[in-house]
């Protein structure tokens, strides 16, 4: 087996691996580089393979930085199967289709400026129409039935508890007589996170490509961010100021949604306006009302057997219209905002940033992770001054980050994970999907119980088993 770490290798995104297993080339995750717009772009378009010799595509989840270059793949002449959960597949529907829509946007606004230095035009990664043709690649699987990709393959999909629909991978193969355990965990979930249902971990493994997001973290308990958030948001009410939540669509907002909903009802913090202003939150939503066998037992009594709505209720509305969106800004009276992106690269969270960013009175307050070089991530470093449309801003708001809501697992949970995974047992350990100064420490850590074949790989690197 052949192992070879394309993308999410030293960084939190664009998540790529390519394995060589009895002659098959299988994919795993292949998602979009986010980062600095200039170099974004080259990366994307350009994958280190062929995509016409990719065997099958095996995705963990929907989101952007692992399922979003798949229309990509598919235009560049990759035929194979794309397995995923049912739910991916259905978030994959709305959410490739809005990353087409984004990726127009973005040329267009590259494409301008290119104009006026005299250089020719660019094309978008892909288009909706590629999206259409990748989606007739998607084959819906659920979780924990093994399914047989190719003679001697085996592929288990396990919930994740990440977001909707996610999954960590088991791979059982058969190698000069002798059966291997491989698996990757895609993204780890948190256990009791409000909505989904607990991480099912991969054990017994031989071999595992595991996430180390927060590596290096500890998040803080449910209870006292509840309190937390309803001290924050209580404090930007007394000031007259509007809150601001760039969090994405998938999973953060319908958590956000989720908590609010408990601390009105709860009587924790005032009636004041909610307001999630992302089409693809409208959508995604959506998405999740239709599979509630995702959910924990909470949220499933709640929906199914008392018959309300955890994403829906009176003080909440969704904003579908650009009009709509706009009419915000000339609101003056507190209110709460969760809008698109999380990592504020894109989207309608641009508009209330630049029209929010210079109010001592308000709040951009950050609910998940942020990479390097994002915007996201320059204003929760404290950097005081920051391009938006071009245009510079002074960071005047007030700036908070709440790690909570994080759908990451923090180190306690990755080293539970595991634990299940003994180091007389696992054979060799990837650490993926995390950065240098999350790693180092952790991999110290692991040396010291007994976990000592751990590699964190480069971009490109391959290993050969």
């Amino acid at each position: 087996m052949i192992i070879q770490f394309l993308g999410g290798a030293r960084t939190v995104t664009g998540s790529q691996h390519l394995l060589n297993i009895n002659g098959k080339k299988i994919l795993l995750d292949c998602g979009l580089f986010q980062g600095r717009r200039s170099e974004t772009y080259e990366k994307n378009k350009n994958f280190k393979f062929k995509p016409s010799e990719i065997d099958v595509l095996l995705l963990s989840h929907a989101h952007i930085d692992h399922s979003g270059n798949i229309p990509n793949l598919v235009k560049n002449g990759f035929e194979g199967h794309i397995y995923a959960t049912s739910a991916t597949v259905d978030l994959c529907q709305v959410m490739l289709r809005d990353s087409a829509h984004l990726q127009e946007m973005d040329i267009e606004f590259i494409n301008k400026k290119r104009k006026k230095k005299g250089e020719p035009p660019v094309e978008p990664l892909y288009q909706l129409e590629d999206v259409e043709n990748a989606m007739n690649h998607f084959i819906g699987v659920q979780y924990n039935r093994q399914i047989e990709i190719f003679p001697n393959i085996k592929v288990t999909f396990r919930d994740a508890g990440h977001i909707l629909g996610s999954a960590g991978i088991q791979i059982e193969f058969v190698e000069n007589n002798k059966l291997i355990r491989f698996g990757f965990s895609g993204d780890i979930g948190r256990p009791n996170s409000p909505i989904l249902k607990n991480p099912d971990i991969l054990r017994e493994l031989d071999y595992l490509i595991m996430e180390s997001t927060y590596a290096n973290r500890i998040h803080s308990d449910s209870e006292e961010v509840e309190e937390e958030l309803s001290q924050i948001i209580n404090q930007v009410i007394k000031r007259k100021g509007k809150i601001i939540i760039p969090a994405f669509a998938v999973g953060r907002t319908q958590t956000l949604v989720y908590v609010l909903h408990k601390l009105f009802d709860q009587n924790r913090i005032p009636e004041i306006p909610i307001y999630v202003d992302s089409p693809l939150a409208l959508n995604a939503t959506n998405v999740f009302r239709s599979h509630p066998e995702c959910m924990d037992r909470e949220t499933y009594r709640i929906f199914l057997q008392e018959g309300q709505d955890p994403f829906g209720f009176e003080r909440l509305t969704y904003i579908k219209t650009v009009e709509e969106s706009k009419k915000l800004n000339n609101i003056q009276e507190p209110m709460t905002i969760i809008s698109a992106s999380g990592m504020a690269e894109g989207g309608r969270i641009l508009h209330h940033l630049r029209n929010n960013i210079e109010n001592p009175k308000n709040l951009i307050l950050f609910v998940g992770y942020a990479a390097q070089n994002t915007l996201a991530r320059k204003i929760i470093d404290g950097q005081k001054e920051v391009n938006i449309f071009g245009e510079t801003f002074q960071v005047i708001a007030d700036v908070k980050t709440m790690d909570y809501f994080s759908a990451h697992a923090d180190q306690r949970e990755l080293l539970d994970y595991l634990s299940y995974n003994p180091p007389n047992k696992l054979k060799k350990l990837f650490l993926v999907h995390g950065e240098e100064e999350q790693v180092i420490p952790f991999m110290e850590k692991l040396d010291k119980i007994g976990y000592h074949n751990v590699s964190f790989p480069k971009p490109g690197e391959v290993f050969e088993i």
